[in-house]
């Protein structure tokens, strides 16, 4: 259900009623979900911000920053509204308004503008700019942004990358422009924020002692000054937040000189929009993950940041998620032990689509041995510091289209599947990305000769995060099914299944999880 932009301030007014006693509690298990703007301070504030709550007649809520922005408001320099995890609702919803957030998120903006956005979602620049105002509270230039300002604050707060450089990774076209914005929604300069943060991390740092831990609140930690041209983050999750689930199910699938996946850490190469990246996911102590990367150019951080919070699934509210599933008691236990269960996503949609087709009808080992063949063979060599034996990225649909039939083994029937996906992702004729519309997506890939239900299903789910996918026809989630004492036929466990919704993708996870021995899909 879409949320309104302000609720009105009306004492029956459910929305507002809900919004108003987060605030009233400090409830952080709403922060990122909506804002608290304050008219008679001016400035917009996280639902669990520590001061005093103000008066019903001077609030308003929004689903955005630069909604709040837009109304004349400024950041709170108390609680960092920004420096949260981001809002569920673009993952949970499919409609324009949500598609739209994901691609604002990995920098189109920047890199094509308003007009090639649209593009991208199929709709006309003015047709967009009315539909995201009328939702959002502000249009894609005033949503982007504000996602720029967001990415220069953790960068200046948290890395001693110059002034000008931060800029750059965040995408302002200008230095002046660069300084305007984060005066104008944070009232104070670049300079001043970075300051303000060092004097904070100092009265914070315990004394005497090892240094201070990275603050949990902050999406940022700091430059290695050790690692010359490594970029290190912090990216914050949902609590709770279940790493170690997504981390095994890396490990379990890496492939020999493209990934390198170990229990609390993930390294791989990567192509980004301005070239190859090598980049290592850690767990951290705080509920999130640091991320370290190596870039061709700084222009790639911000999409960067945007995959690995798809791939960790770290904006999920795992509350909810928990909440409904535990309601059935054949998945109560399994919501107990492992709580914050994600949903893992994708860092590259093409390179899923082949993974899924290639890996569907074998186990993981033999997929990975076809697919490490196939990065080997037809993947681009890459060059940077601190590769430690990864050298290839992963092939190209079009590298697949043209050379794949040499490298390829199996059934014919399958490898015409492969190849024909490979053309028609190479022509433009099929689009798997998370801004599709996941209906459309699903319905397209049925058209394709070879492609059936569970592999649709299975796209749908990791490329686009949808969030309530239940694949009964995969032999290891039945076997989990039967494990937890749930029925294991396909007409009856999606019968069951619909208890869960709209949560079936999250339930997935555990049913695999259940399956002994260990789900290979």
């Amino acid at each position: 259900m879409r949320t309104p932009v302000e609720p009105s301030r009306t004492a029956d007014d459910p929305v507002f009623d809900e919004r108003y006693r987060a605030v009233s509690s400090r409830d952080a298990r709403f922060d990122g979900q909506f804002i608290t703007g304050v008219h008679s301070t001016g400035i917009y504030c996280r639902p669990s911000c520590p001061a005093v709550t103000p008066k019903r007649g001077n609030v308003s809520f929004y689903l955005t920053a630069a909604a709040a922005h837009e109304a004349g408001l400024r950041a709170c320099k108390r609680c960092l509204p920004d420096a949260v995890p981001g809002s569920p609702e673009w993952d949970l919803r499919d409609d324009l308004a949500a598609r739209a957030m994901r691609l604002i998120a990995d920098g189109v903006v920047e890199r094509d503008g308003v007009p090639g956005l649209a593009a991208r979602l199929g709709y006309s620049p003015r047709h967009l700019t009315r539909v995201l105002t009328a939702e959002l509270g502000a249009g894609p230039l005033a949503l982007a942004r504000a996602h720029r300002a967001q990415t220069a604050r953790s960068l200046l707060v948290s890395t001693d990358l110059p002034a000008a450089d931060v800029a750059f990774a965040s995408g302002f076209g200008s230095i002046r422009q660069f300084n305007d914005t984060i005066r104008a929604v944070y009232e104070r300069s670049p300079l001043e924020l970075r300051l303000a943060a060092e004097l904070r991390s100092r009265r914070q740092a315990p004394r005497p002692g090892p240094a201070a831990p990275v603050d949990a609140s902050d999406p940022t930690d700091a430059v290695d000054p050790s690692a010359a041209g490594v970029v290190r983050l912090r990216l914050p999750a949902r609590e709770p937040f279940e790493a170690s689930g997504v981390f095994d199910w890396l490990a379990a699938r890496a492939l020999d000189g493209v990934e390198d996946a170990r229990p609390d850490r993930y390294t791989r190469s990567l192509r980004l929009p301005s070239g190859p990246a090598l980049v290592t996911v850690r767990a951290t102590e705080h509920p999130g993950v640091q991320v370290e990367a190596r870039l061709a150019s700084l222009t790639d951080l911000p999409p960067l940041a945007a995959r690995v919070r798809r791939l960790f699934d770290l904006d999920a509210d795992a509350v909810a998620i928990d909440e409904v599933l535990s309601r059935d008691p054949a998945l109560a236990g399994a919501v107990r032990a492992n709580p914050g269960v994600r949903l893992p996503g994708a860092l590259d949609a093409h390179e899923l689509v082949f993974r899924a087709l290639i890996g569907q009808q074998v186990s993981v080992a033999a997929a990975r041995t076809t697919l490490a063949r196939l990065a080997a063979e037809l993947g681009e060599p890459f060059t940077l510091p601190g590769a430690n034996g990864l050298q290839r990225l992963f092939p190209t649909a079009e590298a697949i289209a043209a050379d794949g039939h040499r490298v390829l083994r199996g059934p014919a029937a399958r490898i015409r599947t492969i190849l024909d996906v490979a053309a028609r992702l190479a022509g433009g004729e099929l689009v798997v990305a998370p801004e599709r519309e996941r209906h459309e997506l699903h319905a397209d890939l049925m058209e394709i000769p070879g492609i059936g239900p569970w592999t649709a299903g299975y796209l749908a789910m990791r490329v686009t995060r949808a969030p309530d996918v239940l694949l009964v026809s995969d032999l290891a989630l039945r076997a989990g099914a039967r494990n937890l004492g749930l029925p294991d036929s396909p007409r009856e466990l999606a019968a069951r299944g619909a208890e869960w919704a709209p949560w079936r993708s999250y339930a997935s996870m555990h049913l695999w999880r259940a399956a002994a021995p260990p789900a290979e899909i």
